[in-house]
């Protein structure tokens, strides 16, 4: 398999929405659209020309008919995906309001909180060359913390790059200390890691993107993300700031995933460090536009690489190594 193949492993579940940005309580009709981090990296590299798996366990319910027909749609492969009879697939609510959306869960025992060390050997069998995780599915279960563990134990094993990005979501874990000190883990052991600002300063107390850095040496590169204002890359050869692009944002939800996908496929195509940011920022531009997680680029890729590459971008800095 090439190197440029990649898996995304983790939970993706349908979500019911209001049409019309009613709320929950008044609305009449409802939308049913498919949502999960890795699942929405892994539609982002799909849009971009990548040869991308997502590998996850579904229920053999509708919902788990609608979750495969949507990602297999928009050119992801699902053949790893594993069906458990008896159990269901998961289901979130979205209430949309003023000051933002309220988000409920019903995934309490799904079947993707079942994931396994099992699971992982199944979907390093198309031997990619990257596999991609994300601190959402350590938080399910005691046996999806110790997939994750055990993907960047046996990534680094078996020569296939990891990808982690730290997604903490307070929800879902029983306190910050406890997330804190899994995510440090878990983001140290992993090749490539992207973190907001905002979630290491809640998790860890870092104020800078330098501090970030500081935090986890391990990594060949960590990328900060501070909101819309920009993203930091640092690696052994220095770090690169890049700054975001002015957009008016419909709904912020996915736009991480959408970074990610972005800055993935610069750098499985050996695209310059620059280069990889900028795409990230226009990907999460396009995420930051769209009502739902996932979306569609405007153009075709090749072009939309092109853009990225544009000599009038506005890169705010790059320095050699250190951390000064």
């Amino acid at each position: 398999m090439s190197s440029r193949t990649v898996v995304c492993v983790g939970e993706t579940m349908a979500q019911v929405v209001p049409e019309g940005g009613a709320s929950l309580a008044a609305a009449d009709t409802f939308g049913l659209r498919t949502a999960g981090a890795e699942s929405n990296v892994a539609q982002g590299l799909a849009q971009l020309g990548n040869r991308v798996y997502w590998m996850s366990r579904l229920g053999q319910d509708a919902l788990g008919e609608r979750i495969l027909a949507d990602l297999s749609g928009s050119g992801v492969d699902v053949s790893l995906v594993r069906r458990m009879p008896g159990v269901r697939t998961g289901l979130f609510l979205k209430d949309p309001g003023a000051d933002g959306s309220v988000v409920t869960y019903y995934r309490e025992r799904s079947a993707a909180s079942t994931l396994s060390i099992m699971d992982i050997d199944i979907a390093l069998r198309p031997g990619p060359g990257l596999i991609h995780l994300s601190g959402v599915t350590p938080a399910l279960s005691a046996s999806c913390a110790a997939a994750v563990r055990y993907a960047l134990r046996a990534g680094r094993d078996r020569g296939v790059r990891t990808s982690f990005d730290v997604n903490y979501r307070p929800v879902l874990w029983p306190s910050r200390r406890q997330a804190a000190e899994a995510l440090l883990a878990l983001a140290d052991a992993a090749d490539v890691v992207f973190v907001g600002l905002d979630e290491a300063h809640r998790l860890w107390g870092a104020r800078t993107a330098p501090e970030v850095r500081a935090l986890l040496p391990a990594p060949d590169t960590v990328i900060v993300k501070d909101g819309g204002r920009d993203a930091t890359s640092f690696s052994a050869t220095g770090s690169t700031v890049v700054s975001a692009l002015p957009v008016e944002v419909v709904e912020p939800v996915g736009a991480g995933d959408a970074f990610a996908a972005g800055w993935l496929h610069g750098m499985l195509h050996g695209l310059s460090e620059q280069v990889r940011l900028r795409l990230g920022h226009l990907m999460a531009s396009v995420a930051l536009t769209a009502l739902t997680d996932h979306f569609v680029i405007p153009t075709e890729p090749d072009r939309f690489v092109t853009a990225a590459g544009a000599a009038d971008w506005p890169v705010l800095s790059v320095r050699g190594p250190g951390l000064e």
